[in-house]
């Protein structure tokens, strides 16, 4: 990928979200922002101030001089802006309406409309950030938690980048030193080589494989865990989604089977994200409806990364809850015992019995809102060790192509140990430790393929 600026056309969007707002942004870069924005903006000439100040002025349609809004401009000169390129953003009233109209004037007038992501593409090919950063911008603004959004910060500031950057480096500095050898044979120097391959493959190996094991966290902070509140009818599974969610989203009422399909509501559980998932309850009945609803339920517990399986503590085993215990067996789950507020007919210690030894039985009354704290720090725990807010590295593989990238490079490297421990001659070790390096160079989009290029920029949102 080029690192220097390039010169492209100029292109504008709408940069705030659609809709009513005290302001809207409308941005443009290239290098005629600066022109097609004073074509259309009566005020100071924005050619003659200085870079990084707003304007005051009015936007005008020129066909006839009318005045569309009143505005303030944002002037930044290129290179040091978010593109590189001259970037010009005009803050108008928010509305679909003049927002719009603001934009459809500046596609008249020189600039095209850009494609989603593109400003940040620009800011990539122009070498301003690499593709983990580029892929942070999105993970920032999707991230549904505190934790979520500063991993997302540090992954911005190039903390991952810096690892990956450095890692290539402990593996360019030995790939030279073979190059070396090669070109003069007669130092005989294959021996110190090889076994300081052997250290630099093994070190950097060891790092990838740490950074491999964080996979699962990132995934969850940037995707959320897949929750699903599983029991039969009227256990208290749509009391504990309003709780968790700290608002009545779910209708609750003494009547079984009131949730007639599924209902998903992201919430933040100590700086974890659950996709959390309220399903109609799953029993067997002959209604027509409830039998769709059981379906979605059943789809939806297949999918989850974590279940919450409750069972009303205050009645016995019924053969629903049964099955739902072997259904469950194979997954992650809490098994929460509510209506500990009414007399037991269940204990955790009668339960116990029918389950695994390391399968968490938490008593809780959502009701009175008992035993849900230990609920919270039970999640945290079980996919965050001592939980989240203790996590010691703030450096994630934070999604699918890194994670794979990674993992093709730790395969060259344990192939290069074994080679190297096997006496293998070095200018065959040097084609896997080639291999390791030029796989972590694309993880920060070092010789990307275009189309992977054009793939991940076309899952950004149109502005950014």
């Amino acid at each position: 990928m080029p690192n220097s600026i390039t010169a492209y056309d100029t292109i504008a969007a709408i940069s705030t979200p659609p809709g009513e707002g005290g302001i809207s942004i409308v941005r443009l870069s290239g290098d005629q922002a600066l022109p097609v924005a004073q074509r259309v903006f009566k005020g100071r000439n924005l050619a003659k101030v200085a870079s990084h100040t707003i304007n005051y002025g009015h936007i005008i349609d020129p066909s006839d001089g009318s005045v569309v809004d009143e505005v303030m401009v944002s002037v930044m000169r290129a290179p040091k802006t978010y593109t590189r390129e001259d970037v010009i953003e005009i803050n108008c009233h928010g509305g679909i309406v003049d927002t719009n109209r603001i934009l459809q004037l500046l596609l008249s007038h020189g600039a095209r409309m850009a494609e989603p992501g593109e400003f940040t593409k620009r800011a990539f090919l122009n070498g301003r950030i690499d593709l983990t950063q580029a892929e942070s911008v999105m993970d920032l603004i999707r991230a549904k938690t505190d934790k979520a959004m500063q991993v997302a910060v540090d992954q911005l500031d190039g903390n991952l980048s810096h690892l990956i950057k450095t890692m290539r480096q402990e593996i360019f500095s030995v790939l030279g030193q073979e190059e070396v050898n090669i070109d003069y044979p007669e130092y005989e120097m294959d021996e110190v080589t090889g076994q300081m391959m052997l250290e630099k493959a093994t070190a950097v190996r060891d790092h990838v494989a740490q950074l491999l094991a964080t996979a699962n966290q990132g995934k969850i902070l940037r995707e959320g865990l897949a929750t699903a509140i599983i029991g039969r009818p009227n256990v208290g599974k749509s009391s504990l989604l309003n709780y968790l969610l700290h608002e009545d989203k779910a209708i609750v009422t003494d009547v079984a089977g009131t949730t007639r399909d599924t209902l998903e509501e992201y919430v933040n559980v100590r700086g974890v994200p659950l996709k959390l998932v309220d399903t109609a309850g799953i029993h067997h009945t002959t209604d027509k409806v409830e039998k769709i609803g059981v379906a979605r339920s059943q789809k939806a517990l297949g999918q989850a990364d974590l279940v919450l399986l409750v069972l009303d503590a205050s009645a016995p085993l019924q053969s629903d809850d049964r099955e739902l215990l072997k259904a469950t067996q194979a997954k992650k789950r809490i098994i929460l015992l509510n209506k500990t507020d009414l007399p037991a007919a269940i204990t955790p210690e009668n339960l116990a019995a029918l389950v695994p030894d390391e399968t968490l039985i938490i008593p809780v009354s959502v009701l009175q809102a008992s035993g849900l704290d230990e609920l919270e720090a039970a999640i945290a725990h079980l996919f965050f060790g001592e939980g989240i807010e203790n996590s010691q590295s703030s450096v994630l593989v934070t999604n699918a192509r890194q994670y794979g990238l990674l993992a093709q490079a730790k395969t060259a490297l344990d192939d290069v140990v074994t080679a190297l421990k096997n006496d293998v001659p070095l200018d065959l070790v040097q084609i896997d430790m080639t291999t390791a390096w030029e796989k972590l160079g694309e993880v920060i989009g070092q010789n990307a393929p275009d189309e992977l290029i054009t793939q991940l920029f076309s899952q950004f949102c149109l502005g950014k």
